[in-house]
């Protein structure tokens, strides 16, 4: 068990963003299950407001110069790294001029810029997966927190499915109480198509309002296991989420108790076999 892998993507990290209970949910998760013999990474977005030379960021050529296509038009992928305090663990930073700011910022783009929300959730999933690759590091387990991830269990799933990096990961998202700023804008869909995933694929969002619940049902589609990250989410996902009849974890509660019941949540999916559903 010590060599395997597990994949962070999260939407916010402590101390790169300030604490809330998300940032710190995704920072404390990821130590617990290092401290439990894992190999851990973990990417989140390189907002503008993220200090580089306070936090030690700096640029890894050799994964950065990759141009990713969103609505027929070229967005360079930049990759950052830093590890993350007091931990042996590296954080990746997906950053790009068009959805990121290259000056410090007072609001996360994903508040100041909300109409771009649809593109900027497309290109972190896009770019976590291609940085992974060229990685050509496999991980077992590939945790999605926050609502900017929602659309990456879809990806990895039916764009990335045959590349030996997730071939065979078991994808967890988390079900939080985190909320957008305003709905994604309704061209996501058709976004996505041009990627690959079909409408039938994209049945949560097509035709709909692309509000928290519809993404937090987009990712569950597509998900090998749910888990309830905080207590006071929507119970209509909760419910939506026990009818998908996927390995589904209640919420644990806080403290070291609680993390380690995300462990032993891995340890029973990646003894489970069973091919997951399309």
């Amino acid at each position: 068990m010590s060599q395997q892998k597990v994949l962070f993507i999260s939407q916010e990290i402590t101390p790169y963003l300030p604490a809330n209970e998300i940032s710190e949910f995704c920072r404390q998760l990821p130590l617990a299950v290092q401290d439990k013999g894992f190999e851990v990474r973990m990417f989140m977005p390189k907002y503008g407001c993220i200090n580089e030379r306070r936090n030690q960021l700096h640029e890894v050529i050799r994964l950065s110069g990759m141009n990713l296509i969103i609505d027929d038009t070229d967005h360079p992928l930049i990759i950052k790294v830093a590890t993350l305090q007091n931990s042996r663990m590296q954080v990746y930073f997906i950053d790009n001029d068009d959805y990121f700011q290259r000056h410090p910022a007072v609001e996360l783009e994903t508040v100041s810029h909300p109409d771009d929300n649809d593109e900027r959730s497309i290109f972190f999933v896009r770019g976590v997966a291609e940085t992974v690759k060229k990685l050509r590091w496999d991980p077992v387990i590939i945790h999605c927190s926050g609502w900017i991830t929602a659309a990456a269990p879809a990806y990895l799933k039916r764009v990335y499915n045959d590349d030996p990096s997730f071939k065979k990961a078991k994808i967890v998202y988390s079900l939080m109480d985190d909320e957008l700023i305003a709905p994604l804008d309704p061209t996501m869909q058709k976004k996505m198509k041009a990627d690959g995933i079909s409408d039938k694929q994209t049945g949560s969002i097509r035709n709909k309002v692309i509000d928290h619940a519809a993404l937090c049902r987009l990712a569950m589609d597509h998900a090998d296991a749910i888990v309830q990250a905080r207590r006071n989410v929507n119970p209509e996902l909760i419910e939506y989420a026990r009818a998908t009849g996927k390995p589904f974890m209640e919420y644990p509660g806080e403290g070291p108790e609680a993390l380690k019941a995300y462990t032993d949540f891995y340890d029973t999916l990646l003894s489970t076999q069973a091919p997951a559903k399309k």
